[in-house]
C-alpha cells in the first residue's frame, strides 16, 4: 500500500503523453478526449496526496515525483493551450523559466545547505490548484476571448509568482539558519581546541 502513492505518481506522468495525443488527434474545437485525461490527472493527484498522508507513505521518491507530474502536466498542457493561442506564448516563458528558477534554488539548498527541501506551503497548494482550474477553463471554453483568457491566466501566473516568492524566502531563511548554526558549531570547535590547549 506504501507503494501505491508513486505508483499513481508514474501513472500521472504517463497521462502526459496520452493527453499530448489526445490534443492533437481531436479535431473537435472542445477537445473532450484531452479534458477527460486532463480530469484524471487531477483527480489522482489528489489521491496521491491522500494516500500518501493516510498511510503514512510518504518518500524522498514520492517527492521527486508527486512535483514532476505536477509540473509536466502542466507545462504540457499551457504549451498545447499556447499552441491554440499564440498570445499566451509570455505565460509559458514566465512558467518556464519560475520552474527553472525554483529548481536551481532547490538544487542549491539541498546541496549547499545539505537539508531537505521545504514541503509545499498553502500559497504553494492554492496556486497549482488555481493554475489547474484556468488551465481547464481554458481547454473547456475553447473560445473564450483572447483577452478574458490571457486575464485569467496572468491572474494564475501572478499567484504562482507570490508562490515561487515565499518559497525563495524559505529558502533564503534556511540558508541564513544553516550558515548561524555553522559559525555557531565552529565557534563550539575553536573553544574546546583553546580549551584543551590551555590544559
Amino acid at each position: 500500500m506504501k507503494a501505491l502513492p508513486n505508483l499513481i505518481s508514474i501513472f500521472r506522468i504517463c497521462l502526459v503523453p496520452a493527453f499530448i495525443a489526445a490534443y492533437i488527434f481531436d479535431q473537435n474545437d472542445v477537445k473532450i478526449s484531452a479534458i477527460i485525461i486532463y480530469a484524471v490527472a487531477g483527480l489522482s493527484d489528489f489521491l496521491d496526496g491522500f494516500l500518501a498522508r493516510k498511510f503514512d507513505a510518504q518518500s524522498k521518491l514520492g517527492k521527486l515525483l508527486d512535483p514532476l507530474a505536477d509540473k509536466l502536466m502542466t507545462f504540457t498542457v499551457l504549451i498545447c493551450i499556447t499552441v491554440s493561442r499564440p498570445i499566451l506564448l509570455w505565460a509559458v516563458i514566465v512558467f518556464f523559466v519560475k520552474e527553472i528558477c525554483m529548481g536551481i534554488g532547490g538544487l542549491v539548498i539541498h546541496k549547499v545547505a545539505h537539508v531537505e527541501l521545504p514541503p509545499s506551503n498553502i500559497i504553494g497548494k492554492v496556486s497549482t490548484a488555481v493554475f489547474f482550474l484556468v488551465c481547464g477553463i481554458l481547454l473547456i471554453f475553447a473560445n473564450i476571448n483572447e483577452t478574458v483568457a490571457s486575464i485569467i491566466i496572468a491572474g494564475a501566473i501572478g499567484l504562482t509568482l507570490i508562490a515561487f516568492a515565499s518559497y525563495l524566502f524559505t529558502y533564503i531563511k534556511v540558508m541564513k539558519s544553516r550558515s548561524k548554526k555553522t559559525e555557531i558549531d565552529g565557534d563550539d570547535v575553536c573553544n574546546q581546541q583553546s580549551v584543551q590547549d590551555a590544559e
